[in-house]
């Protein structure tokens, strides 16, 4: 019997249906305007009497929250509305400065039963709402000083291998050092080394008081190359780093000459971001300083979870965070927490070369920590704010060599999971070739993301609405059908975007208003075949079936192609393009289940298996 639905249909229509309104409801629930606190240490946790003291602190300043809770091991204040959450911001901002991140945030309010299933809402991009703009600078003298220390290691370690005798190596700023020895033979052969090998120094020769001396300068072009580099560097580093935070359609670029401009849409968690994009977190492998060591061979330092314990650690560096090229978290065979280090071919070299030589010595591993902080000072009798850069180097792993080893090994002595999950996330993503600090911190305004918001749904509902009624006064109870698998059509498209955490954008809502007007040209394409197999002399039933089977080739090629041209704007496009790209390649995607299978069953259902006089199609 013509135009009958099977039994699959039904099932697979009816299964579809109820995920793409399950996975869909979550966009109902608008986020609530909210202000997180979160510790500095990862492994620092947040009690009660934190709560009660955010709560006693909101309440002195006037502002009413809809709830303060601890939610994954992340302090959340909810507020009513954008202007509470600023203010929120301010006066919390102040009290919990230091050791704690207060940032602003959206929280989802998803009910529980929703998040069980894995339902959650769609993410909303930097030009709607939810997102942070952060404007770092690259600290270029840091980087030059670091690549100095670097090369002074290096050069001491390949002085001692040619066996040339030095007597003292200091740096002369940022830009050079001056090597002192007590013969001119050891200081020609100095100066062979350096040509051949460092020829980022230029160098020039004196003698003085029966030493001779000399003096190793980077150069301006070198200088520049570094700054070039540090700034490359970091920019890689720092969209690695976004990428391991999984943020869709981020922006990660350079502006003038030290700076970097970040932007993160559809971000939940501002305060672990900002965390992980600002901490430099390198490493740098010593040995511990053998007994008797002087203090300009050697260099004390604390452990990071016991500072009032320090140990005598040698001043040249084995190898450094930029010879890790992976990382990976895991527990050795007591359950402790570890990471485990794999080197690149250079750090490898220089590993393999100590330990042979150390074995049954102790080597530290120092945690590189960069902060950078607003003081207020008194500058010709007024207060200002300056801000004040602070480098803290703490041992977290000291042991003893017990085996030659070069590119892999483990690192021990973490206080948490979470700790070691975080280095070895920092670690792998890419060290900083220089500290950076935040120069400017800010949440897109509420106001102008809503006012995007409101602009664009008011296009998707008019649009939405001006199909309808078209579609119901053309084709009358088709029309009907058409509305329906419409109306189905743009929720099994917020499902999909909601399931694969598509980011949307303003080109993204311009997709799903394409998308509308795609999904009724396909049932238009059908109706309108109907209506001529019934003018041709077919009966309501056979106009139906050849209507829907003959007009399949047609919508089929058409959004083949449509297909073809959103995944290659995907491909080769970047940001808001791959938003639209995206929300048009799930719209082709959901138009063809409904204007193909959901039509057809509702249009069976309505005239299937009966005897039909006459169809309302207008």
């Amino acid at each position: 019997m013509l135009n009958t639905n099977s039994l699959w249909k039904y099932i697979l229509v009816v299964i579809i249906l109820g995920i793409g309104v399950i996975y869909a409801m979550p966009n109902l629930y608008p986020d609530d305007y909210a202000v997180q606190i979160t510790s500095e240490q990862s492994a620092q946790t947040l009690d009660m009497r934190m709560v009660e003291r955010v709560k006693s602190q909101l309440s002195e300043a006037g502002i009413s929250a809809k709830s303060i809770a601890i939610e994954d091991n992340v302090l959340v204040a909810r507020l009513n509305d954008s202007d509470d959450q600023l203010h929120a911001k301010s006066v919390l901002g102040s009290v919990f400065s230091g050791d704690y991140i207060v940032a602003l945030n959206m929280a989802p309010s998803t009910p529980q039963w929703l998040k069980s299933l894995g339902a959650g809402p769609m993410k909303l991009g930097l030009d709607l709402r939810g997102g942070v703009h952060f404007l770092l600078e690259v600290d270029m003298a840091k980087a030059l000083s670091q690549r100095l220390q670097v090369a002074e290691s290096s050069l001491k370690a390949d002085m001692r291998k040619e066996k040339i005798r030095y007597r003292a190596v200091e740096k002369i700023g940022i830009q050079g050092m001056r090597i002192k020895f007590r013969k001119e033979e050891d200081r020609d052969n100095a100066k062979v080394l350096v040509s051949q090998t460092y020829p980022q120094f230029t160098w020039t020769t004196r003698s003085e008081d029966d030493f001779f001396y000399l003096d190793l300068t980077v150069s301006e072009a070198r200088i520049k190359e570094i700054e070039d580099y540090a700034v490359q560097q970091n920019l890689t580093t720092l969209r690695n780093r976004v990428n391991e935070l999984g943020v869709a359609e981020p922006l990660v670029q350079r502006q003038g000459r030290n700076r970097i401009v970040v932007e993160l849409p559809g971000v939940q968690d501002t305060a672990t971001a900002k965390r992980v994009i600002g901490k430099t977190a390198n490493l740098e492998f010593r040995l511990e300083a053998k007994t008797g060591a002087s203090s300009t061979s050697s260099q004390p330092f604390g452990f990071k979870n016991d500072p009032s314990r320090t140990v005598l650690l040698e001043k040249d560096i084995i190898v450094t965070g930029s010879n890790v090229s992976d990382a990976k978290s895991g527990f050795d065979e007591n359950g402790m927490p570890l990471v485990n280090i794999s080197l690149d071919a250079k750090g490898g070299n220089r590993m393999l070369d100590t330990t042979k030589k150390a074995l049954k010595r102790r080597m530290g591993v120092l945690f590189i920590e960069q902060k950078s902080e607003l003081v207020r000072v008194e500058v010709d009798g007024e207060v200002v704010e300056k801000r004040r850069n602070k480098e803290t180097k703490s041992i977290i792993n000291l042991a003893t060599i017990q085996g030659v080893f070069s590119n892999r090994f483990q690192i021990t002595g973490l206080d948490s999971p979470a700790e070691a999950a975080e280095l070895a996330l920092l670690l792998r993503a890419g060290s900083l070739a220089a500290p950076i600090y935040f120069v400017e911190e800010r949440t897109v305004g509420p106001s102008l993301g809503q006012e995007n918001i409101d602009a664009g749904l008011l296009s998707v509902q008019i649009g939405f609405g001006l199909v309808l009624v078209f579609m119901l006064v053309y084709y009358r109870v088709f029309g009907i059908v058409a509305n329906i698998a419409l109306a189905v059509n743009v929720i099994l498209l917020c499902a999909l975007m909601s399931m694969i955490s598509a980011t949307l954008t303003l080109p993204g809502i311009a997709g799903i208003v394409l998308t509308v007007g795609m999904a009724v040209d396909a049932n238009v394409l059908i109706f309108a075949r109907i209506r001529e197999e019934l003018a041709n002399g077919l009966s309501p039933q056979q106009a139906i079936d050849a209507g829907y089977s003959r007009a399949f080739v047609a919508i089929l090629d058409a959004n083949i192609t449509t297909l073809i041209a959103a995944v290659i704007l995907f491909a080769v496009g970047t940001g808001p393009v791959k938003g639209f790209a995206v929300t048009l390649s799930l719209g082709i995607l959901t138009s063809m289940f409904t204007a193909i299978i959901l039509s057809r069953v509702i249009t069976n259902l309505i005239y299937g298996g009966r005897r039909v006089a006459k169809l309302s199609i207008g």
